[in-house]
């Protein structure tokens, strides 16, 4: 099962899709609890998390397969809550086990879920390519086939005689 989408990652797009949706996690939990959108606040909330996400980045050493399911997606994902989690409890953020339970639930959905849809919409375009190819070869085939049988149609009997001759 091969799961990376292209032989030449694009690092950049795949890194700026994972800390949106951090951000995006953020933005969520944040208006969840009612509260408004600061920028101090917001960053004080996502620091952690956009930090843990890009040691996670290093670990995984994700710019070379960063559309990858396993290892990538799933090693990413779990530094990144288990580091940001930590990076709350050193900062003095809550690290309540009712959020880390969410977090974990809704960043592995954000960072697994880009990637695992990846690889379902590539598929799909595999088996698009695929058919498109034997629909191909199948039509050479055929006009082979018509060209030949044609050609039988118009060729000269050599055991039927002209009469008279």
């Amino acid at each position: 099962m091969s799961e990376t989408r292209s032989a030449r990652p694009k690092v950049l797009p795949d890194l700026l899709i994972d800390l949106i949706l951090v951000f995006a996690f953020v933005l969520i939990g944040r208006r969840s609890h009612d509260e408004t959108f600061d920028l101090a606040g917001t960053w004080q909330t996502a620091w952690p998390f956009f930090a843990a996400l890009l040691l996670g980045w290093l670990l995984t050493r994700a710019w070379r397969s960063p559309d990858r399911v396993w290892p990538t997606g799933i090693l990413i994902w779990l530094v990144t809550v288990a580091g940001g989690m930590a990076l709350r409890a050193l900062s003095g953020q809550g690290t309540d086990i009712a959020f880390v339970i969410v977090a974990t639930l809704t960043l592995g959905a954000f960072l697994v879920g880009w990637r695992l849809l990846g690889v379902w919409v590539e598929r799909i375009l595999q088996k698009r390519r695929d058919a498109k190819v034997a629909a191909e070869e199948a039509a050479v085939v055929n006009a082979a086939a018509q060209a030949e049988a044609k050609a039988a149609l118009t060729r000269r009997d050599p055991n039927h005689r002209t009469p008279g001759l």
